[in-house]
């Protein structure tokens, strides 16, 4: 199995590293009932997905 011969300098690690930062998740308004939901799934407040209810949310 293929071993460095040198090693790798700290810019060089830095540099690889630049892209590996954590992002914050992008968020959407539910156009049924406004409240902020992730893209691409079902409103966990009122349940509904693409303008149908695909869950049974129980009232508060």
């Amino acid at each position: 199995m293929p071993n460095p011969k040198r090693r790798h300098s700290k810019a060089r690690t830095a540099r690889r590293r630049a892209h590996d930062a954590l992002t914050s998740p992008s968020f959407s308004e539910c156009p049924n009932c406004h409240e902020m939901k992730l893209p691409h799934r079902a409103c966990p407040k009122c349940g509904y997905y693409n303008g149908k209810e695909v869950i049974e949310v129980e009232a508060e």
